[in-house]
């Protein structure tokens, strides 16, 4: 890692630090960085805010794609205090960010007692056999909202 990145590791650990002095949520804190200047911060917020997807990552995405005026964060990088969980690499997936640097991995956070283990277990399995109840309804009304969207997006494709 170059100096430019140990720097935006550390204030990714200082974020982290700031999470369990508040008492807002876990030891988790991440930067999202582009050309060099950070964009978006965020810490774990799960306590503070009884929501348990406000984790540092997603809190950090959602201040740089507010800052950018974006929901993609193409050519950006993001620097977490620790291995993201599945939730926060979805996340990662849907805003298109190209690189991740993490400090502890999720060996270290498992060691913290936060597992993740059991979600990717989870995530290889059917849906029929996963431990929370997957069921199909479909529905008319849900439909015609796709179809809508469709060719809404795509002319000539109805």
């Amino acid at each position: 890692m170059n100096e430019d990145n140990n720097k935006f590791m550390q204030e990714a650990a200082r974020l982290s630090a700031e999470a369990i002095q508040h008492l807002d949520g876990g030891p988790f804190g991440c930067v999202i960085v582009k050309d060099g200047k950070v964009v978006g911060k965020g810490w774990n917020h799960v306590m503070a805010t009884n929501d348990p997807t406000a984790h540092a990552e997603v809190m950090a995405i959602r201040d740089a794609c507010k800052n950018l005026a974006t929901p993609e964060l193409v050519g950006c990088e993001l620097y977490t205090s620790a291995e993201p969980c599945p939730m926060c690499m979805a996340a990662i997936y849907w805003a298109c960010i190209p690189t991740v640097y993490y400090a502890n991995t999720k060996e270290d956070s498992k060691a913290l007692g936060y597992e993740d283990t059991i979600i990717y277990d989870e995530l290889k399995k059917p849906l029929n056999e996963r431990k929370i109840k997957m069921v199909h309804v479909p529905d008319e009304a849900a439909r015609e909202v796709f179809d809508f969207w469709k060719k809404k997006n795509n002319p000539g494709s109805i």
